[in-house]
């Protein structure tokens, strides 16, 4: 089987990884990581929903082999399986955004639980030396008044999103005691970079900011978050893929908690900077809308244990980090307007437009 030779579960070059949800904002950063200097084989299983994009990988065209499809599929699972033998699975298909996830929930059920679970059975028939399962800091819920998360706290999700990741975590554990499968679990603050769909707050507000449009913030933008560069956030995926042990898990973190409403200021400042605008008037049509129904405060993360066990370490500050982030998306005019038509517009009236999909 791949990857034998060395220490037990090892990568040897040109063992081959098959990346899940890998046309994503995430996803996509891990391919371009594998195939910039890694010398593994990638396999990218993706269904290309609104937020998976082939675009996104454009530089590494030729480097992986592409399959369209779902991870709810368990023959298409299966055969991918089978067809590439694959030393390792890193998950990243899912459904993402806390917003959809309010105004319907079927969806993120049916691949961040439902998927994964066909995932799993697909290892037990088809074994792999590692399952890595991406997830999220929400899943320890609202830290406001509470400690600082850490691996061992109790997953308390307060949205159908986090409660969907949360439940992953716990079915993929649960199949580690039961079936001994090699889990790995890492568990991010929020990502933001380039390639990251506009519904998220950072490219949003980019692109709002540019056009001279109103900047929504939710409720008093008192909400703190972590945030971390996505390319920081896969080399420490990519480390704990190569290094830890099955049935761990890792916290991964920016190091630096921000309140929403400073996020978008400073936003304002760096397209100013780079545009020529001026800054305040940007800021001015900061707009504070209904906030998200049960939005949590704060997230925050305890990151000792991947620095200590891994010997990662987050490289990009959030101020150079947020610069080449509003460079990135200025300079990609084309990629935004690609992915923000149609369905988009639709999505964004109904979550800005204080309704949350009621009856005004």
């Amino acid at each position: 089987m791949s990857g034998e030779a060395g220490k037990p579960g090892t990568p040897r070059k040109m063992d081959s990884i098959l990346v899940t949800g890998g046309c994503g904002f995430i996803g996509s950063h891990f391919i371009q990581l594998l195939c910039a200097g890694e010398k593994f084989r990638v396999i990218n299983l993706d269904k290309l929903t609104y937020a998976g994009n082939l675009e996104n990988l454009s530089d590494v065209a030729g480097a992986f082999r592409f399959v369209r499809g779902d991870i709810g599929d368990r023959e298409l699972v299966e055969r991918v399986l089978q067809e590439d033998n694959p030393w390792a699975v890193v998950n990243f298909a899912a459904e993402s955004h806390v917003d959809r996830s309010i105004l319907d929930a079927a969806p993120f059920l049916q691949t961040n639980m439902g998927g994964v679970q066909v995932l799993l059975e697909a290892i037990r028939k088809v074994p792999v030396k590692r399952f890595l399962q991406v997830s999220t800091d929400e899943v320890y819920g609202d830290r406001e008044g509470k400690d600082v998360a850490g691996e061992e706290t109790v997953l308390c999700p307060s949205s159908p999103y986090a409660a969907s990741k949360a439940s992953a975590d716990l079915l993929c554990m649960a199949y580690r005691r039961t079936h001994e499968l090699p889990i790995l679990i890492t568990r991010s603050s929020n990502n933001y970079g380039p390639f990251q769909f506009p519904e998220k707050l950072i490219p949003l507000c980019i692109r709002n900011a540019q056009a001279g449009i109103k900047l929504p913030v939710y409720g008093d933008g008192g909400q703190i978050r972590d945030w971390i560069y996505v390319e920081d956030n896969c080399r420490a995926i990519l480390a704990v893929l190569k290094s830890a042990e099955p049935g761990s898990v890792y916290n991964i973190g920016g190091g630096g908690e921000r309140k929403n409403l400073d996020v978008v200021r400073a936003i304002c400042r760096a397209v100013a900077t780079q545009t020529g605008q001026d800054p305040d008037k940007i800021e001015s049509n900061i707009e504070f809308v209904a906030d998200r129904p049960g939005h949590d405060r704060r997230y925050a993360l305890r990151t000792e244990k991947v620095r200590r066990e891994i010997g990662w370490s987050a490289r990009t500050g959030f101020e150079s980090g947020l610069e080449k982030t509003v460079r990135w998306y200025l300079g990609h005019p084309e990629w935004v307007a690609r992915v923000t038509s149609g369905e988009y517009q639709q999505y964004y009236d109904s979550v800005y437009a204080r309704t949350w999909g009621k009856p005004s």
